[in-house]
């Protein structure tokens, strides 16, 4: 199915609805366009009731010459994934998943620390909440001390040269807790929802032009300053170092005190007296 086919589909569609969520105010492309003073992030924007995934859309819309700061909103998705290819969580009407792209010029193996945008972007949306959010290395968004969001990157290359890079964020906004521990099992005790901690419904066309144009922003001081600021301000909302922790790869475990992220925004942990290791992509707990 071409990707043509796919969005007109989900746009006829429109939103749908299921029994035991919260309705809440439609997502609109009105709604997220007047708030929005980004100058790059938005030129285009593209809004549907349901895609398998907002990141598997503009893929697609990518490869098919998709200008850079394209975004692509979804009020629900059948096949949203995160880290490792796991499943997200991704009901209709309540939550927000948005996919933006870029075009960058900068070498492939700055694709993680140029991801962390994402992670301060909704950071700063949240704190406009009132709300005090963390992030948990590499791509979680906590509040509480539970998971909200994940933002994920996704990077295609030509050589040494990135193609495109899209960035990908799903936020538990106005979802009920007791729904996400039905779906999530066990992982739902760790998991929260916006909702849940200011004690009302939150406009998500509000949030989502405000984590667009802090998106915006982030980017062009990327551009402009270098990686330099935006490793400091994470490692300045980062809840993981001092921390021991257990990383799970594609080798054994590893177990070690968490020193921060070095110059890509690998973890690198420390693992006895004067020896430390690099942890490139994988799956972290936190132990004490």
């Amino acid at each position: 199915m071409t990707i043509d086919r796919v969005l007109t589909e989900a746009a006829r569609r429109g939103p749908p609805r299921s029994q035991g969520m919260i309705a809440t105010a439609e997502l609109s492309v009105e709604a997220l366009r007047k708030r929005l003073g980004s100058a790059l992030v938005g030129r285009q924007l593209f809004l549907f009731g349901e895609l398998p995934s907002t990141n598997t859309a503009l893929r697609d819309l990518a490869r098919q010459g998709a200008v850079e700061g394209t975004v692509v909103v979804a009020d629900a998705q059948t096949a949203g994934r995160g880290r490792f290819d796991r499943p997200w969580y991704s009901p209709p009407g309540v939550n927000l998943y948005v996919s933006v792209l870029f075009r960058p010029t900068f070498h492939p193996r700055e694709a993680t620390r140029f991801s962390f945008i994402a992670s301060l972007a909704l950071s700063d949306a949240l704190a406009k909440l009132g709300l005090l959010p963390a992030i948990k290395w590499p791509n979680d968004v906590l509040l509480a001390g539970k998971k909200v969001a994940g933002t994920f990157v996704e990077c295609a290359t030509r050589g040494d040269e990135i193609d495109f890079l899209i960035l990908g964020m799903g936020v538990n906004v106005n979802v009920e807790v007791a729904t996400l521990r039905e779906a999530l099992g066990p992982a739902g005790l760790y998991a929260t929802s916006i909702r849940a901690i200011v004690g009302s419904e939150v406009d998500r066309n509000i949030l989502g032009a405000a984590y667009l144009d802090r998106l915006d922003a982030w980017a062009a001081r990327y551009r402009a300053e270098g990686a330099e600021p935006i490793l400091t301000a994470w490692r300045d909302r980062d809840i993981v170092t001092g921390s021991r922790i257990e990383a799970r790869g594609t080798a054994a475990a590893v177990t070690g005190r968490a020193l921060g992220v070095d110059g890509l925004g690998h973890l690198v942990l420390e693992v006895s007296p004067g020896r430390r290791v690099t942890v490139l992509s994988d799956q972290i707990r936190i132990v004490e």
